[in-house]
């Protein structure tokens, strides 16, 4: 990788933490700069995966305070992401190379519709939450169904990772009371428990597909990039960075199909 090259993902790997821990879809960044690098796809998403976990990390210590509020519905919920997210890594490295080059477009352009309507879902949210006394999560009971959509979503998110912290939002907005941050603090501890699980998979089952090099920087970027969204991410205009994912994405996604079809 040339230098020039070294700074683009490591600015991915910024970006990517900033937005994770402010709205989700960081791959969107990530995942296709890596592919313009020259990794293939699935080196691409394991590399990806290892590098954002010290994102996760930073942007759930810079929601630590809002955490203290919703330990029990974490835990609650963490065995679904956590299942999830072994058996979409599982999938990822047992699936052929050629099922993921057919999946992954359709993915993005999941990804990015999700991206595009996030506006909707948040608005909707607030305006229940607006409507309601707040309660704290803590004291609800979870419903079997919101389980088994963050299990679904941890099979996602071990599978390719991005926009599962949009899906979680949208889930918890319409599923759980209370604040816009305890939501956004338990989606960074889920999205960071199934990128954790990922990258222990592939370190363990698929040593060989990972770029150090890309994952060490997305990891550097990574860590200041969910700190810097945890800490300043409500005063950037999400509008702008919704733009440039939804660009990145369908980059990624015309990029995909081309190489699917030239294939």
């Amino acid at each position: 990788m040339e230098l020039w090259q070294a700074l683009i993902v490591l600015f991915a790997g910024v970006w990517a933490g900033t937005i994770n821990s402010i709205v989700g879809s960081g791959t969107l960044v990530t995942f296709p700069v890596l592919v313009a690098v020259g990794l293939s796809p699935v080196n691409a998403v394991v590399s990806n995966a290892i590098g954002l976990v010290a994102g996760g990390v930073s942007g759930a210590w810079g929601y630590r305070a809002e955490l203290a509020t919703v330990k029990r519905t974490v835990w609650r919920l963490l065995p679904a992401s956590v299942v999830g997210a072994l058996i979409g890594a599982y999938l990822l490295l047992h699936l052929p190379e050629s099922v993921f080059g057919i999946v992954a477009p359709i993915l993005i352009l999941v990804a990015v519709l999700l991206v595009i309507v996030q506006p909707r879902i948040s608005a909707r949210a607030k305006a229940r939450s607006g409507a309601q006394t707040l309660s704290t999560p803590d004291l609800q009971p979870l419903s079997t169904l919101l389980v088994i959509l963050v299990f679904g979503t941890g099979i996602y998110g071990g599978y390719f990772t991005a926009a599962q912290g949009v899906i979680l939002m949208g889930l918890f907005g319409i599923m759980l009371q209370g604040s816009m941050q305890q939501a956004n603090a338990i989606k960074v501890v889920l999205s960071l428990a199934v990128n954790l699980v990922a990258a222990i998979a592939y370190l363990i089952f698929a040593f060989e597909r990972i770029d150090w090099t890309a994952a060490l920087l997305i990891g550097a970027g990574s860590l200041f990039g969910g700190w810097l969204g945890a800490r300043i991410g409500r005063k950037l205009s999400p509008n702008v960075l919704r733009a440039c994912i939804v660009v990145l994405g369908l980059v990624a996604f015309v990029h995909l199909v081309w190489e699917l079809f030239a294939a």
